[in-house]
């Protein structure tokens, strides 16, 4: 599955891209034991030269001078419609690929990158960080002991707000060509893929979309329904226009019980016949909102996804977030844009 770099005390990593994701890349790097960046490549020079003097890493001035730099992963932190070939490049000199959500902006190119990976024998890896904080892992390992029963009911709503700045000072926000949507595919992916990994495959999609507020080629506010595998059924909201902002929230009910979510806190589980349950006591804090800033708890997330990814090569095994499983909410989010402009049901497409 993967280069197996186990007799090696420390992993080179190289930043690729120099935006505020790199350096959250960078910031989460810092934390990890067994992990030096080395080497910093963006398509801002000035950012890029100013986040590699930070850590005393190489400033590269090409994309291929990062790559062979001598960095053994990569942390791709790029415009999304850049993911895959950034990533096929990197698998193709045998250097492992970490990169920021989505995988790509297509299937077509989610499975290019897939492929190329294992080709070369390299793991591939999405920051998918929600799956790693600690009350959803206790979700998951509840949901796969069916202590909700079975799961019939799904809600999950992202009403966020961008000001009009976040979309007017990008080359890239909102477009199709290198966000590959908007709302959706750039900030409501992280719940397609929270929901779907929590649940079970989606097999059908009924969406609409609209851009209401945003002066962008793209969305800024959707609603889907989801039919899943098992049965169930989700209805999902995403907006970058809800001022001045909202907690995400997900609520998942079974036969037995519901848990609701917030800011990836499980801040309840009614199950039939018992009082309800805070399972939140016993975190570690940096799910609490009370007791951790967002920025810190987006750099822990980051930091534990980094962790398990390197893990993972050591270990010769998949990392938590799998470029497979990570093209599952690409799929999704497609079949969901399918939808609302066919305004017909579309089914997301198998691997």
């Amino acid at each position: 599955m993967s280069k197996n770099l186990d007799g090696m005390n420390e992993l080179n990593l190289g930043i690729v891209g120099a935006g505020n994701i790199s350096q959250t890349h960078l910031k989460a790097a810092l934390e990890v034991p067994g992990a030096r960046v080395t080497a910093v490549w963006g398509q801002n020079p000035t950012k890029a030269e100013a986040l590699a003097r930070r850590v005393g890493a190489k400033f590269c001035r090409s994309y291929d001078e990062l790559l062979d730099s001598g960095v053994h992963v990569v942390l791709i932190g790029s415009p999304s419609g850049l993911h895959a070939e950034q990533g096929i490049a990197a698998a193709r000199r045998g250097i492992h690929v970490l990169t920021e959500k989505p995988l790509d902006i297509t299937v077509e190119r989610a499975d290019a990158l897939v492929r190329a990976c294992e080709a070369a024998g390299v793991c591939l890896g999405v920051f998918f960080q929600s799956r790693v904080a600690p009350d959803v892992v206790k979700l998951k390992q509840l949901l796969d002991r069916h202590n909700l029963g079975r799961v019939f009911l799904v809600s999950a709503q992202v009403k966020w707000y961008r000001p009009p700045d976040y979309y007017r000072n990008s080359k890239w926000r909102g477009t199709w060509a290198l966000d590959g949507g908007g709302a959706v595919m750039n900030q409501g992916i992280h719940t397609v893929d929270l929901v779907q990994w929590l649940v079970g495959k989606v097999v059908a999609v009924e969406a609409r979309t609209a851009t209401l507020l945003h002066d962008i080629e793209t969305e800024d506010t959707a609603v889907a329904l989801f039919e899943f595998e098992n049965g169930a059924l989700g209805a999902f909201e995403a907006t970058t226009a809800a001022y001045p902002g909202f907690p995400r929230r997900v609520v998942i009910s079974g036969a037995a019980g519901t848990a609701v979510l917030e800011n990836d806190r499980l801040l309840s589980l009614h199950r039939l016949g018992e009082s309800a349950d805070l399972l939140c006591d016993e975190s570690d804090g940096e799910s609490n909102p009370t007791q951790s800033s967002p920025v810190i708890a987006e750099i822990s997330g980051h930091r534990r996804i980094l962790e398990d990814f390197l893990r993972a090569i050591r270990e010769n095994r998949e990392p938590i977030c799998s470029g497979k499983q990570g093209r599952e909410s690409v799929a999704i989010v497609e079949a969901l844009y399918e939808s609302a402009r066919t305004r017909r049901p579309a089914k997301p497409r198998s691997w």
